[in-house]
């Protein structure tokens, strides 16, 4: 008997000593984002002295737009990090919202630099440190059990209209109507944003914007505080928006439209369906956080897939275009920058192809799947059919040797004219998967989660390869 009570005593100590650990471990967790969330909020008040000391007067307006982007980059990547006290939230959330801090503070730090801007360097340095010191502590620990996300309630599922799948302009209802000829409630689209946002706390849980078919000639940018917003058009070529702000005149690439982003999307459990991106260089900027896109069209020449977000495209066009003569196309430029990030694109049972003006003078010009924009650089082609126009090479370098043997490159099934690997780059970095188990993880259950929360949309996809 004293045998067994002895036993059982040990069992309980044991099991007080590895809750004890446990929790200390937690604590450590959330200590390091914590320490993160602190640099974060010391960097918008950093931003905002450098844009008073150098003011209008000594600096040009693109300078100022890009210390301006820098306090936005702030202010949007701290509440996602004091979420974190309240632990409703996964371990991948954390991760996710840690990679979107870094690609964050990168972005304002790659304008700085680009318009040489003086700053303090160690202010810099001390925030990069702390945001992937908390990236190491949470990628280091693989085998914590994830939490199943909680999904939100979505309002009205299963009634006709109310997801973008089942939108029909003839019978469903939309809370607000945007029409160029005043059929509508509003006549821009920012008008009807502009409202979204007076409405505070008492709009609806969801709220759908049907923008009628036209040509919409305006910036629009949907603020950090407007969630579960649909936006539903007429269609491709059907419901238009273009803009003409551009970086030759100013702008920053986090802010502009026509020349460098023609759409920008930073914002997490984003899904796109059926839309159309057209540009040349840097069309589609997938910035940060979780993207999912299905059945869209990408249109452009250099680098115009590009960003540091967890971004799928399934089911998609990807158009390349004729560069100007001197030029080669590349499709991607992935800027994962920490080993620990867990970003990437991942372009699934899509289609590569030259746009129609392109067609007939293929040969005449190099086109690449991607070149790598920062160190880790992660990209993968999965049962892909790709057009002859794909080099032989398949993957163009970026500056010499840089990240060619820390990028993570990947094709798997792939078909077509330019699919053949066997002539690919030998670069450490690259691989060519016949593991059905290794291109998974890059599918939309494992990658982004993305079976907790695309059904809520309406919108189909393939959890899995």
């Amino acid at each position: 008997m004293s045998s067994l009570v002895i036993s059982t005593f040990f069992l309980v100590l044991l099991l007080l000593l590895s809750a004890t650990a446990n929790s200390i471990s937690w604590a450590k967790h959330l200590e390091t984002v914590q320490i993160a969330r602190q640099g974060l909020l010391q960097a918008v008040p950093w931003a905002q002295e450098l844009r008073v000391l150098n003011g209008p007067g000594h600096l040009l307006g693109s300078t100022q737009s890009a210390l301006t982007d820098c306090v936005a980059l702030y202010e949007d990547a701290e509440p996602r990090l004091a979420r974190t006290v309240s632990r409703n939230f996964s371990h991948d959330d954390v991760i996710t919202w840690l990679s979107a801090a870094l690609a964050g503070h990168m972005t304002c730090l790659d304008g700085l630099t680009e318009r040489g801007v003086p700053f303090e360097a160690q202010q810099a340095q001390n925030l990069t440190r702390s945001i992937r010191e908390a990236l190491a502590v949470y990628g280091a620990d693989v085998n914590r059990r994830r939490r199943k996300r909680k999904v939100g309630r979505r309002p009205g599922l299963n009634n006709v209209g109310d997801n973008l799948a089942s939108w029909d302009s003839e019978k469903s209802k939309a809370d607000f109507v945007v029409a160029q000829d005043g059929s509508g409630n509003y006549r821009t689209i920012n008008e009807a944003v502009d409202a979204l946002g007076r409405l505070g706390q008492n709009r609806p849980e969801r709220v759908v914007v049907y923008v009628k078919l036209g040509v919409y000639r305006e910036k629009v940018e949907i603020g950090r505080d407007l969630k579960n917003i649909m936006f539903i058009g007429d269609g491709i070529d059907k419901t238009v928006v273009t803009g003409n702000q551009n970086v030759q005149d100013g702008a920053t690439t986090l802010n502009s439209a026509t020349f460098a982003v023609a759409l920008r999307v930073s914002s997490d459990l984003s899904v796109l369906y059926r839309c159309s991106f057209k540009g040349y260089q840097d069309t589609l900027f997938v910035h940060s956080l979780r993207q999912f896109y299905r059945e869209c069209q990408i249109h452009g020449t250099i680098d115009f897939i590009f960003g540091d977000a967890a971004a799928i495209l399934q089911n998609c066009d990807i158009f390349v275009r004729r560069p100007m003569d001197h030029q080669s196309n590349m499709i991607t430029a992935q800027g994962r920058d920490d080993p620990n990030e867990n970003t990437g694109i991942s372009i699934l049972n899509s289609r590569v192809a030259p746009s129609s003006e392109f067609r007939d003078v293929v040969g005449g010009f190099k086109s690449y799947l991607g070149r790598p924009w920062k160190k880790y650089s992660r990209t993968v082609f999965l049962k892909t059919d790709l057009d002859g126009l794909v080099d032989e090479r398949g993957w163009k370098e970026w500056d010499g040797d840089f990240a060619l043997s820390t990028l993570y490159y990947a094709e798997y099934m792939n078909t077509g004219g330019g699919a053949s690997t066997r002539n690919r780059v030998r670069w450490p970095g690259f691989h060519v998967l016949s593991d059905a188990n290794e291109a998974n993880k890059f599918a939309v259950r494992n990658f982004i989660g993305g079976a907790d929360w695309i059904p809520a949309t309406g919108v189909p996809f393939w959890a899995d390869l």
